[in-house]
Protein backbone atom coordinates (compact mmCIF):
# COMPACT_ATOMS: atom_id res chain seq x y z
CA UNK A 1 0.00 0.00 0.00
CA UNK A 2 1.67 3.61 -1.03
CA UNK A 3 0.55 5.83 1.83
CA UNK A 4 -0.73 9.18 0.98
CA UNK A 5 0.76 12.39 0.80
CA UNK A 6 -0.42 15.69 1.83
CA UNK A 7 -0.50 16.66 -1.87
CA UNK A 8 -3.17 13.58 -2.44
CA UNK A 9 -5.69 15.35 -0.39
CA UNK A 10 -4.77 19.10 -2.13
CA UNK A 11 -7.75 20.16 -4.44
CA UNK A 12 -6.73 19.70 -8.13
CA UNK A 13 -7.82 23.18 -9.05
CA UNK A 14 -8.94 26.51 -7.69
CA UNK A 15 -12.89 26.64 -8.20
CA UNK A 16 -13.77 28.60 -11.88
CA UNK A 17 -15.48 31.38 -12.60
CA UNK A 18 -19.21 30.76 -13.55
CA UNK A 19 -19.25 30.25 -16.98
CA UNK A 20 -22.67 29.48 -19.61
CA UNK A 21 -23.01 28.41 -23.46
CA UNK A 22 -25.56 28.92 -24.92
CA UNK A 23 -26.39 26.51 -28.00
CA UNK A 24 -28.90 25.56 -30.32
CA UNK A 25 -30.84 22.47 -28.93
CA UNK A 26 -29.01 19.09 -30.39
CA UNK A 27 -32.03 17.59 -31.85
CA UNK A 28 -31.87 20.28 -34.43
CA UNK A 29 -29.26 17.46 -35.58
CA UNK A 30 -32.72 15.07 -35.91
CA UNK A 31 -34.19 17.32 -38.21
CA UNK A 32 -30.36 17.20 -40.46
CA UNK A 33 -31.27 13.49 -40.57
CA UNK A 34 -34.27 13.54 -41.82
CA UNK A 35 -33.86 16.45 -44.14
CA UNK A 36 -30.79 13.51 -45.23
CA UNK A 37 -33.45 11.20 -45.84
CA UNK A 38 -35.84 13.21 -48.01
CA UNK A 39 -33.31 14.32 -49.99
CA UNK A 40 -31.85 11.28 -50.99
CA UNK A 41 -35.47 9.88 -53.95
CA UNK A 42 -34.60 13.19 -55.19
CA UNK A 43 -30.34 13.33 -54.79
CA UNK A 44 -30.49 9.86 -56.59
CA UNK A 45 -32.90 9.99 -59.75
CA UNK A 46 -30.72 12.31 -61.95
CA UNK A 47 -26.82 12.83 -61.93
CA UNK A 48 -25.34 15.89 -60.34
CA UNK A 49 -28.26 16.08 -57.61
CA UNK A 50 -26.47 14.67 -54.65
CA UNK A 51 -25.26 18.06 -54.77
CA UNK A 52 -28.53 18.62 -52.65
CA UNK A 53 -26.56 16.59 -49.95
CA UNK A 54 -25.00 19.89 -49.01
CA UNK A 55 -28.13 21.56 -47.60
CA UNK A 56 -28.00 19.29 -44.75
CA UNK A 57 -24.62 19.67 -44.40
CA UNK A 58 -23.95 23.15 -43.98
CA UNK A 59 -27.49 23.11 -41.05
CA UNK A 60 -26.05 20.82 -39.40
CA UNK A 61 -22.75 22.21 -39.03
CA UNK A 62 -24.47 25.62 -38.22
CA UNK A 63 -26.14 23.56 -35.35
CA UNK A 64 -23.00 22.50 -34.48
CA UNK A 65 -21.02 25.45 -34.17
CA UNK A 66 -23.40 28.71 -33.83
CA UNK A 67 -22.90 29.33 -30.15
CA UNK A 68 -22.40 32.25 -27.58
CA UNK A 69 -20.31 31.64 -24.44
CA UNK A 70 -20.44 33.79 -21.33
CA UNK A 71 -17.63 34.04 -18.58
CA UNK A 72 -15.97 36.23 -16.57
CA UNK A 73 -13.90 38.32 -19.33
CA UNK A 74 -16.96 38.55 -21.46
CA UNK A 75 -19.56 36.90 -24.32
CA UNK A 76 -17.82 35.15 -26.85
CA UNK A 77 -20.11 34.72 -30.12
CA UNK A 78 -19.25 32.30 -32.39
CA UNK A 79 -21.27 31.56 -36.01
CA UNK A 80 -20.78 28.96 -38.56
CA UNK A 81 -17.94 31.47 -40.42
CA UNK A 82 -16.39 33.29 -37.61
CA UNK A 83 -15.81 33.81 -33.44
CA UNK A 84 -16.10 37.32 -32.22
CA UNK A 85 -15.23 38.23 -28.43
CA UNK A 86 -17.23 40.90 -26.45
CA UNK A 87 -15.97 41.84 -23.75
CA UNK A 88 -17.38 43.30 -20.64
CA UNK A 89 -16.56 46.34 -21.04
CA UNK A 90 -17.14 47.08 -24.33
CA UNK A 91 -20.99 46.32 -23.89
CA UNK A 92 -23.18 49.25 -23.54
CA UNK A 93 -25.88 46.64 -22.61
CA UNK A 94 -28.45 44.32 -24.00
CA UNK A 95 -31.17 45.18 -26.37
CA UNK A 96 -34.69 42.80 -27.38
CA UNK A 97 -36.06 41.92 -30.39
CA UNK A 98 -39.62 41.29 -31.40
CA UNK A 99 -38.89 37.49 -31.32
CA UNK A 100 -37.27 37.62 -27.87
CA UNK A 101 -33.86 37.33 -29.38
CA UNK A 102 -31.07 39.35 -27.32
CA UNK A 103 -28.55 41.73 -29.26
CA UNK A 104 -25.59 43.02 -27.60
CA UNK A 105 -25.28 47.08 -28.06
CA UNK A 106 -21.46 47.76 -27.90
CA UNK A 107 -20.11 51.12 -27.02
CA UNK A 108 -20.23 52.76 -30.69
CA UNK A 109 -24.08 51.77 -30.81
CA UNK A 110 -23.21 48.63 -33.28
CA UNK A 111 -24.97 45.39 -32.95
CA UNK A 112 -24.00 42.04 -32.51
CA UNK A 113 -26.98 39.10 -32.25
CA UNK A 114 -26.47 36.37 -29.90
CA UNK A 115 -26.85 33.29 -31.27
CA UNK A 116 -29.35 31.06 -28.92
CA UNK A 117 -29.79 33.56 -26.27
CA UNK A 118 -33.25 34.47 -25.49
CA UNK A 119 -34.78 36.46 -22.69
CA UNK A 120 -35.36 33.79 -19.85
CA UNK A 121 -31.51 33.87 -20.52
CA UNK A 122 -30.89 37.22 -18.64
CA UNK A 123 -30.45 35.90 -15.36
CA UNK A 124 -27.82 33.88 -16.25
CA UNK A 125 -25.89 36.36 -18.18
CA UNK A 126 -26.41 39.02 -15.23
CA UNK A 127 -25.02 36.23 -12.63
CA UNK A 128 -22.31 35.42 -15.09
CA UNK A 129 -21.34 39.07 -15.84
CA UNK A 130 -21.03 39.83 -12.14
CA UNK A 131 -23.00 41.90 -12.04
CA UNK A 132 -21.77 44.36 -14.81
CA UNK A 133 -25.40 43.62 -16.30
CA UNK A 134 -28.71 43.81 -14.51
CA UNK A 135 -30.90 41.26 -14.46
CA UNK A 136 -34.02 42.78 -15.85
CA UNK A 137 -36.44 39.88 -14.29
CA UNK A 138 -35.56 40.23 -10.94
CA UNK A 139 -35.25 37.13 -9.90
CA UNK A 140 -31.80 37.29 -8.65
CA UNK A 141 -33.02 39.56 -5.82
CA UNK A 142 -35.47 37.10 -5.03
CA UNK A 143 -33.00 34.69 -4.14
CA UNK A 144 -31.12 36.81 -2.26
Amino acid sequence: MAEETPQDNAPSAAPSAPKAIFRVPATGILAVLFLAVCVTPVAFSLPGLQLLYLLPLGIGAWVVRTRTTADADGLTVRTLFGKRALPWESLKGLSLTEKSKVVAVLGDDTKVALPAVRTRHLPVLSLVSGGRLADPSGQLAEEE
